[in-house]
């Protein structure tokens, strides 16, 4: 295979299996790219100079903290790393490794690069799972470069690693795989001498069905493709009936034309857009009973609650953050019902996209150079010399004023009577819209009607 990038489970020291096991290893495991020119996806890795480039090829020992959704390729990369550099490869687990075993696999990791010159990748899967202790167990063999440290987190590593270690890595953002990226894998796969080795054909409609189900995780799209090939038998073709057989779930076709998955999504939001929530619910089940990524449900959910929905329910975000948290904690069967309590939520809620066309009009001005200075008042004025240069000078402060609101010049002057927000008389923003004109006045010193 010349491209592919996913993540894979347990390496040994090394990287690499033995004749023998690769032969028996699942497709997942065979197909693991070797070297970085067979990364599939994630383009900014491979960019000449990147902190991957530089790693790799001037062998240098930086660490990296690799934050990305599952089977975008973190342990793939570590393993690459080890065997494109020669240096040994070690993983552990914040699942099950503690304190005692961090520090083994560092010292070990010394031991052998003073008495061989040989260097370690230290690969961390689910670092965010860590407590502070056995992050900051890490410290020594990251600032001592004992270790090429490269940790994987699904989580925003600024909230669940500790500053010491985040300080002293670089971050490296992974994204999802594209459908197109996926097609590719499983086409290869098919080919590969690794992996199928020609032996079957695929047809389009079983081949799309794979890429659906996968959700941008290549790893679970060769686990359905080698689940298929075996449901296949002595046939030479995998045809979706099979496809669906061996992945245990109905292949619900979306549309024989094709554009299906962005069709039936497209419908999903204006349909809750729309107020409609039985068709909201019957697009919802399509995408369920067809395999779409629940994550990706979620998703869309969160974006239509202020889209859509905005100030007019200041419920519906929470409600479909609580949606997109529970998929990830419970995952389905159970996780339809939460979609279903989030889609039918947004659907009967009012809707304003007053929000929307807030910051549409905003973005527009700055892109557009209508910018301006911050007003003197405004400036930081938290350092020496600032008051010289009027930093803060008559800035007016709101708690010491009626309502906790205070006359005054908030934007720059070329912007001094823009009006971003319009909020509608609708839901709950219509009492916002009230109390917004009200303020808006105080602050502009425009007089009441």
């Amino acid at each position: 295979m010349s491209d592919g990038l996913f993540e894979m489970g347990s390496t040994s020291t090394g990287g690499s299996l033995s004749s023998a096991d690769h032969a028996h290893a699942p497709l997942a495991v065979r197909m693991r790219p070797r070297t970085l020119d067979e990364l599939v996806g994630q383009p900014q890795l491979r960019a000449a100079g990147s902190p991957l480039q530089q790693v790799i090829e001037a062998e240098k020992s930086l660490s990296l903290l690799l934050w990305g959704p599952p089977g975008t390729g973190k342990t793939t990369i570590a393993s690459i790393v080890s065997g494109q550099t020669n240096r040994s490869f070690v993983e552990v687990s914040a699942v099950s490794a503690g304190v005692k075993e961090v520090r083994a696999a560092i010292d070990a990791a010394r031991a052998q690069l003073v008495a061989t010159g040989k260097e370690t990748v230290l690969f961390v899967d689910e670092v965010h799972r860590f407590s502070k202790a056995q992050q900051d167990a890490l410290l020594p063999g990251v600032e001592n470069r004992w270790v090429t440290l490269i940790a994987a987190t699904t989580e925003n590593p600024s909230f669940s690693v500790v500053s010491p270690l985040l300080s002293r890595s670089l971050l490296l953002r992974l994204q999802s795989l594209t459908d197109d990226d996926i097609r590719d894998v499983l086409l290869r796969a098919l080919k590969d001498e690794r992996g199928l080795g020609g032996a079957y054909e695929i047809d389009d409609d079983a081949l799309d069905h794979l890429v659906r189900l996968a959700g941008g995780d290549a790893r679970r799209s060769l686990t359905y493709l080698e689940a298929a090939a075996g449901a296949a038998g002595a046939k030479t073709t995998i045809d979706l009936k099979t496809a669906e057989t061996a992945a245990d779930v109905a292949a619900v076709r979306y549309d024989r034309d094709g554009d299906q998955h962005y069709d039936v999504i497209s419908a999903f939001i204006k349909s809750i857009r729309g107020s409609d929530a039985d068709a909201a619910l019957h697009y919802l089940a399509r995408m369920l009973e067809a395999g779409e990524d629940p994550r990706f449900i979620a998703r869309r959910l969160m974006i239509s609650a202020s889209e859509d929905i905005g100030l007019a329910d200041p419920t519906a975000l929470t409600t479909a953050v609580a949606a997109a948290q529970t998929v990830q904690l419970i995952g389905l069967p159970e996780a339809q019902l939460t979609l279903a309590h989030a889609t039918i939520a947004l659907a009967v809620a009012p809707k304003s996209n007053a929000v929307t066309t807030a910051i549409g009009a905003a973005l527009g001005d700055v892109r557009a150079g209508r910018i301006g200075q911050v007003p003197s008042h405004l400036r930081d004025a938290h350092y020496a010399g600032a008051k010289k240069l009027g930093h803060g000078v008559n800035y007016r402060y709101a708690h010491d004023h009626p309502f906790g609101i205070a006359e005054q010049q908030y934007l720059p002057d070329e912007l001094v009577d823009t009006t971003y927000y319009e909020p509608k008389e609708i839901g709950a923003e219509a009492q916002i819209k009230e109390r917004w004109e009200r303020v808006r006045n105080i602050i502009r010193g425009i007089s009441p009607r």
